[in-house]
C-alpha cells in the first residue's frame, strides 16, 4: 500500500472515529499528522507545526470570543426581541423572523450550531404555542443558519476563502455568499409552502405575539461526539450569573421576572462594535481576527467582571477541530498526497462527472460529520482537479461544493438536527426523527444534483 493510499485511509479513519466515539477529530488529526508526517513523510516535528493555520486560529478564537461577549451582556437577546416585535401578530411571518435571526447570527461570526441553539428553543416553542408545523419551524432555523454561514467574516467564508487563496484559485467571497444564503432561502420557500405556510398566511393572532426569550449561555459542557464542536449552547444558568458579579446577578433576576433591561448603553456599544467589524473588514480589509479581539477588548474592559468567564465560552472544541484537520491537510500536502487525488479526479474520463463525485463525497460525509471538516479536508483535494484545465469553473464549483458539505446539517445525526430534535415540544420524537430522517436523506440524495448542475453544468 502507497503512503498516498494510507495517508487517505488515516484521514477517514478519523471521521469514523470521531463520528462513533466522542473523540475531537481535531486531536485525531494533530496525532495523524504527527505518525503520518514524521512515518511517511520524513518530516520533522517542527515542519509539522509549522503547518498549524495560525492566522485561521486568530481569525475563530477572535470572533468566537466577541460573540460570547455580545450575548453574555445580552446584545443576542435584544435583537431577537426587536425582531419578533416586528411581527405584530402576523403569524406567518414568525417562520422568516427566525430564519433571518438565524442568518444574522452566523454571518456575523457564530458557528452554526451555535445559532441554532440559541434559535430553535425559542423558534420550536412559537411552533407549540401558534399551532405551526415544528418540521417547518425547525428547518427554516437550519437553513437560516447555513444561508448565512458563508458571509466574508463567518467561520465557514474565512475557512473556505482561506483554503481557495492559498491554492492561487480565481475566489469570488461574495459569490459563495450568494449561493448559501439563495440556495437555502429558496429551500426556505419550499417548505414554507409545503408545510402549512399559505394556512399560516391567512392567520393571525388576537393579541400582540409575546416572546419570553431567555439569556444565553455559550459554556455549557459538551456532549455527544466532539467532531461537532459542541461548546455552544442556548441559557445563561444562574451558576454562570453567580459567578460573574452582581451585574450578572441582576440581569439574571431581571431575566427571570421578565423585566430585563433592553437597549442600554453597552448593548448599543456592542451593537455598535458587531457593525464596526463588519466595516473594517469589508470596506478596509483588515484582519478580521484582530479586529474582533479589539472590539472585544474594549467590550471587557468596559465590564470586566459580568465578562470574565468569555474567554472560556469560545468554542475551543470547534477550534481544535479546524486546526487540526488544517495541519493534517499540510502534512498531506507536503507528501503529495493532495495532488495524487487531484490528479486521480482531473483523469476521470468526465470532469463533470468527477465534480458530481465530489459533490456527492462532501455532502455524505457532512450529513455524518462535521462540515467543517469536511470543508478544511475535500476542497484542498479539489484544487489539483481544479488547476487542471477541465473547464470546471472553480467560482462555480467551490460555491457549490461549500453549498452541498452543509445544507446537509438538517440531517438528525448532525448537532444542528439533533438541536431541532431534542427542542420539539408536544410531538411523537419518534416520529420526528423519522421526518428529519426522511427529509435529510433527500437533501443528501438531491441537493448535490441541483447544485451541481446550477454551479457547474449550466455555467459551462
Amino acid at each position: 500500500m502507497t503512503p498516498h493510499l494510507i495517508s487517505i485511509y488515516a484521514l477517514v479513519a478519523m471521521f469514523v472515529v470521531a463520528t462513533i466515539w466522542p473523540i475531537n477529530m481535531g486531536v485525531l488529526a494533530f496525532v495523524g499528522a504527527f505518525l503520518v508526517g514524521t512515518l511517511m513523510a520524513g518530516q520533522t516535528s517542527k515542519e509539522i507545526i509549522a503547518g498549524f493555520p495560525g492566522g485561521l486560529f486568530l481569525t475563530l478564537v477572535g470572533i468566537t470570543w466577541l460573540f460570547a461577549l455580545a450575548q453574555n451582556n445580552g446584545t443576542i437577546d435584544w435583537l431577537v426581541r426587536m425582531a419578533v416585535r416586528a411581527v405584530k401578530g402576523r403569524i406567518a411571518a414568525i417562520p422568516w423572523i427566525m430564519f433571518g435571526i438565524s442568518a444574522m447570527l452566523t454571518a456575523v461570526g457564530a458557528v452554526s450550531p451555535g445559532a441554532v441553539a440559541i434559535v430553535a428553543p425559542i423558534a420550536l416553542g412559537f411552533a407549540f404555542r401558534y399551532h405551526i408545523s415544528p418540521m417547518l419551524m425547525g428547518m427554516m432555523v437550519v437553513h437560516g443558519a447555513q444561508a448565512g454561514g458563508f458571509s466574508p467574516i463567518s467561520i465557514y467564508g474565512g475557512i473556505t476563502n482561506g483554503v481557495v487563496a492559498k491554492a492561487g484559485l480565481p475566489l469570488n467571497e461574495m459569490a459563495t455568499f450568494a449561493a448559501s444564503f439563495f440556495v437555502n432561502a429558496g429551500v426556505a420557500l419550499i417548505l414554507f409552502m409545503v408545510l402549512g405556510g399559505r394556512k399560516l398566511m391567512a392567520m393571525r393572532s388576537d393579541g400582540p405575539v409575546t416572546v419570553n426569550v431567555p439569556h444565553i449561555e455559550i459554556a455549557r459542557p459538551a456532549t455527544g461526539p466532539q467532531i461537532f464542536g459542541d461548546s455552544e449552547a442556548e441559557a445563561l444558568s444562574r451558576r454562570i450569573g453567580a459567578e460573574g458579579g452582581g451585574s450578572s446577578n441582576k440581569l439574571v433576576a431581571e431575566v427571570e421576572e421578565g423585566n430585563e433591561p433592553e437597549g442600554t448603553l453597552y448593548q448599543i456599544f456592542t451593537l455598535g462594535g458587531l457593525v464596526a467589524l463588519a466595516v473594517l473588514v469589508l470596506a478596509f480589509n483588515l484582519d478580521i481576527g484582530f479586529v474582533a479581539l479589539t472590539i472585544g477588548l474594549a467590550l471587557a474592559l468596559w465590564a470586566p467582571t459580568m465578562q470574565k468567564r468569555a474567554m472560556a465560552q469560545v468554542a475551543w472544541p470547534e477550534i481544535m477541530l479546524i486546526t487540526g484537520v488544517s495541519t493534517y491537510v499540510a502534512v498531506l500536502e507536503h507528501m503529495g498526497t493532495i495532488d495524487f487525488v487531484g490528479d486521480s479526479v482531473a483523469g476521470m474520463a468526465s470532469p463533470l462527472l468527477a465534480a458530481l463525485v465530489l459533490f456527492f463525497v462532501g455532502a455524505v460525509v457532512s450529513a455524518f460529520a462535521s462540515s467543517t471538516a469536511v470543508l478544511g479536508s475535500l476542497i484542498p483535494l479539489a484544487v489539483p482537479f481544479l488547476q487542471a484545465g477541465t473547464g470546471v469553473s472553480a467560482i462555480g464549483f467551490i460555491a457549490g461544493m461549500a453549498v452541498a458539505s452543509t445544507i446537509v446539517d438538517v440531517s438528525p445525526f448532525s448537532t444542528n438536527g439533533a438541536l431541532v430534535l431534542a427542542n420539539a415540544t408536544g410531538v411523537d420524537k419518534q416520529a420526528f426523527f423519522r421526518k428529519l430522517l426522511g427529509y435529510g436523506a433527500l437533501v443528501t440524495v438531491v441537493a448535490p444534483v441541483v447544485l451541481w448542475l446550477i454551479f457547474v453544468v449550466l455555467p459551462g
